[in-house]
């Protein structure tokens, strides 16, 4: 069987360091906000390049977090795209704001900034920038808006740790940057975890206290809180395969070029990277006629992909409204995320471009 993503064999890669770090934590008797969580913030803030990272329990409450401390809430907007992970409008509709979905560029598959910027209202606080699949949004654009209308920028960078725009790391460069750890990510966990960064040492601190109760440094609440917080095991985790983070992605980038130089099919459409970017891969996701027939016959051949994403978040019942996002809509009926992970083998992925081509011989 070839899994469209693997956690497990990520975990084979460093696995005696990883019993080593945890065996470590075991051993120290603090296993929750302790000295590994400071380590790990400290080394990804580094990594970013940005002067503060404040861990938490997954990546829709590092949005969260973020909405909040920006005090964004009911009766305000906020641009997303539909095209995305739920937790992206999710986290909106937690804090009580109204997501206002905004379609993205066919061939990049990020917010289209034309489109953001039509869409502003007096109501509009906010913009979500999803980085999607790894591929970084246009965000010299992205940024004019925010400064044109005076709203706040949060890159969502839950499928892009370790991409850059311009030479700068994604989540460096709008407010704040959103990160998930979830164990199929770039820089993923065994479990869960979210982080949030930023240059604002306010914000910062807001955030920080936020994550616990509201507490301060005396565990008194000036303004309520939340429960949301990395654990230490996770930590120590993060803290090793964030030293390879940078060797992981160029992993999936030759196994992206090995995919780009094999599949040539006039019903196949490739991914495309912005130019001047660092695309990391997260996903390798294609545009492709009779998607549903391949997926079926891959499956067969024991090959398994996926959709990022079936139905748009604009078309589910919980989050729809009457926008018609018609690049979106179109993406959702004919995109296939294939096989690509660290620890996935050349053979293996041989089998899988053979097995596409053969599917197109028919």
């Amino acid at each position: 069987m070839i899994k469209q993503a693997s956690p497990y064999e990520q975990y084979k890669m460093y696995e005696k360091s990883i019993h080593t770090a945890v065996k470590k934590v075991f051993s120290s008797g603090m296993y929750i906000l302790g000295s590994e969580v400071k380590k790990f913030e400290y080394e990804f803030s580094k990594y970013i390049n940005v002067s503060n990272a404040i861990s938490c329990a997954n990546g829709t409450d590092a949005l969260f977090m973020a909405l909040k401390q920006l005090d964004i809430g009911k009766g305000d907007e906020v641009l997303v795209p539909s095209h995305t992970a739920l937790a992206s409008a999710a986290a909106v509709k937690m804090v009580g704001a109204t997501p206002v979905y905004v379609d993205v560029k066919a061939d990049c598959f990020t917010i289209n900034p034309a489109e953001a910027l039509r869409l502003c209202s007096k109501k509009t606080k906010a913009l979500i920038a999803v980085h999607i699949y790894g591929q970084a949004c246009d965000m010299d654009e992205i940024i004019k808006i925010g400064r044109l209308k005076k709203i706040k920028i949060i890159e969502d960078c839950a499928q892009s740790v370790g991409s850059k725009y311009k030479n700068k790391k994604l989540g460096s460069i709008g407010d704040v940057g959103c990160f998930s750890f979830f164990p199929t990510k770039n820089l993923g966990a065994i479990g869960d975890g979210g982080c949030v960064v930023t240059n604002n040492n306010r914000l910062a601190k807001k955030l920080k206290r936020f994550r616990q109760y509201g507490w301060n440094d005396q565990r008194k609440t000036l303004k309520p809180g939340i429960n949301s917080r990395l654990d230490e095991i996770q930590a120590a985790i993060l803290r090793i395969k964030l030293k390879k983070l940078d060797r992981d992605n160029q992993l999936r980038n030759k196994q992206a070029k090995f995919y780009k130089e094999k599949l040539i099919s006039s019903n196949i459409a490739l991914p495309k990277v912005r130019e001047d970017t660092f695309h990391s891969f997260h996903l390798f996701v294609i545009k492709c006629k009779s998607r549903n027939k391949l997926m079926k016959y891959l499956r067969s051949k024991n090959i398994i992909t996926a959709l990022h994403y079936k139905t748009p978040i604009h078309l589910m019942p919980g989050y729809k409204n009457s926008n018609k996002l018609l690049v979106t809509e179109k993406l959702s009926k004919n995109i296939l995320s294939l096989p690509l992970y660290p620890g996935l083998n050349k053979s293996k992925q041989l089998k899988v471009v053979n097995e596409i081509l053969n599917f197109y011989k028919k």
